[in-house]
């Protein structure tokens, strides 16, 4: 009997079909400003196609199947021998393979190369953020095996390769590879020191066997590793691959994979080195955190970008939504109340793309200026920006009502999502820390923060007052650990400031300003003052769509 009841009526439609890059201010103004002229129009073009392939239908259905069938372990085959393989789904090798393709894991070898890769990290991995973490592991791998010329010279050049190759086989055979890491053990956490995997000497210089267990090692399906590990002269870095040049597999144990909050298209593993596993030495003995801190800064910075692509598409997904449905008599996007929560919303995640694309420029600069930059900035940008995730992914969920705690329409896999980079690469505490060590035994670090920030002094007498602010906490130092948290968050927030009023329109810059530098902003969303000019955030921030 057919339903006479059941006329849809009043359901946004899809949000499918548009350029996710050109829809986006922040971040296409952010490639004007940091991408050199002569090179403008084709770094345009390379991200609109990308934006264009990440709003399409095609992609949305690869992130879903990615997600809906998760990886899965395959420990023996059916003989019994040992394979310790991980099967993806078809779309999660779609995914990767276009990212790969797109130059996601090649920064280091072209002009404006982070910028152009964050701008692409950040428009790609809305269409699915699990197969983010082998492309931030590939890319970040370059920087520290540069600690030993030849081991660079073999591998560098398929790490950055354009070429997806899924296949475990020698790396000498390959035209691209992907890179893991595992550092991680059950008993240390971020405290990597008290690592107890060890590393013996061969004959051959340079090689060692790895006796272990690594509590969590990232993107397990990939051709090598960075580990740490106990060599005779203390903690060391290490390259360890999963097929030897002859063409047999390293003893390369996968005890598991982690059952995880989201992230679900990616695997994760807990695995095993059994006094058999050959790798390669990466810088010297003794150097492991050195050698590897390298690889780790890349990926902090991947986690901010990771953050501001969540909230991107969350607040996409919020204004798509709102525009499109009515309640009350009139769209939802035109009522006072949830236009202050959507410009709330957008201003947040304008300001974390802002800040992710100046930390790529510093990388691209790569002055000492740049570098004492980023050795302040990259702790607490990832500290605040990965923090404010989580709340942006749920406030945004609230606007879609009912629907958005539904799966079907995305918001939970984004929720799911939200607080995994807050956490990777070192939690809230330890990137706190580490900005105190920054501020502590780097003086060139501050200086340089200082400067950066002082280039819109003058502009905005909130932000002015909050630099001062800032300066007298410095000053400061009684209990200066206890309060390791809100100087991140302090130091986070001017400098969005900061780079708001000098980058971004006067209405972003003043909402901002006044709400996260000023007294007139509550602890939620939605509690913007009204006399601010919310509608003209909330219309630079819509998604652009043919509906």
């Amino acid at each position: 009997m057919a339903a006479t009841t059941h006329t849809v009526t009043n359901q946004p439609p899809p949000l499918a079909g548009y350029d996710v890059f050109a829809s986006d201010p922040a971040l296409t103004e952010g490639i004007t400003r940091h991408v050199d002229g002569t090179r403008i129009d084709d770094v345009r073009a390379e991200l609109g196609a990308l934006g264009q392939a990440a709003g399409s239908v095609h992609a949305q259905r690869w992130g879903e199947e990615a997600n809906a069938h998760p990886p899965v372990l395959r420990t023996h085959d059916r003989y019994g021998h040992r394979l310790d393989e991980v099967d993806f789904h078809p779309s999660w090798h779609r995914l990767l393979g276009h990212a790969v393709g797109a130059g996601l894991t090649d920064a280091w070898s072209r002009p404006d190369g982070h910028v152009r890769r964050t701008a692409g990290f950040i428009v790609w991995t809305q269409a699915e953020a699990g197969h983010g973490c082998p492309l931030s592991m590939t890319h970040a791998a370059v920087p520290a095996l540069r600690a030993d010329p030849a081991l660079a010279a073999e591998w560098e050049p398929l790490l950055t390769s354009h070429v997806y190759e899924r296949e475990l086989r020698p790396a000498a055979g390959k035209s691209g590879a992907l890179a893991g890491m595992a550092m991680t053990e059950k008993q240390g956490g971020s405290d990597v020191r008290a690592n107890t995997t060890r590393a013996e000497p061969l004959a051959a210089p340079g090689e060692y066997v790895l006796t272990g267990h690594k509590w969590f090692c990232s993107a397990p399906m990939s051709d090598a590793f960075l580990v740490l590990a106990q060599a005779p002269g203390g903690l060391t870095c290490f390259l360890l691959p999963r097929v030897l040049p002859d063409g047999s597999r390293n003893s390369f144990r996968i005890q598991r994979l982690k059952d995880k909050l989201g992230n679900r298209s990616n695997a994760s593993a807990e695995v095993e080195f059994d006094g058999q596993s050959w790798a390669r030495r990466v810088g010297e003995e003794g150097r492991g955190v050195a050698t590897i801190i390298e690889m780790v800064a890349a990926t902090r910075l991947d986690c901010v970008s990771g953050s501001a692509a969540v909230m991107r598409q969350a607040v996409a997904q919020a204004l798509h939504h709102t525009a499109h449905r009515e309640a009350f008599g009139g769209p939802l996007i035109d009522k006072p109340l949830m236009r202050n929560v959507l410009a709330d919303l957008a201003l947040e995640s304008e300001a974390a793309t802002t800040l992710a694309l100046r930390l790529a420029a510093a990388y691209d600069g790569d002055t000492e200026q740049d570098r004492s930059f980023l050795r302040l900035a990259v702790p607490a940008a990832k500290y605040w920006v990965t923090k404010r995730c989580a709340p942006v992914a749920a406030e945004a969920l609230e606007c879609l009502g009912g629907n958005g705690y539904v799966e079907e329409s995305g918001m939970p896999r984004l929720l799911r999502e939200a607080p995994l980079n807050s956490i990777w690469e070192g939690s809230g505490n330890v990137q706190a820390l580490d900005v105190l060590r920054a501020l502590q035994r780097e003086p060139a670090a501050l200086n340089a923060y200082l400067t950066e920030i002082g280039a819109a002094r003058g502009a905005d007498h909130r932000l002015d007052r909050a630099i001062r602010g800032l300066l007298t906490e410095l000053a400061d130092l009684d209990g200066i650990e206890a309060r390791a948290r809100r100087l991140a968050e302090r130091i986070a927030l001017v400098l969005q400031g900061s780079l708001l009023v000098r980058y971004a329109p006067s209405e972003v810059a003043d909402a901002f300003c006044a709400s996260r530098l000023g007294a007139d902003g509550g602890a939620a969303f939605g509690t913007l003052a009204h006399t601010l000019p919310l509608a003209a955030i909330v219309e630079r921030a819509r998604p652009v769509t043919d509906g």
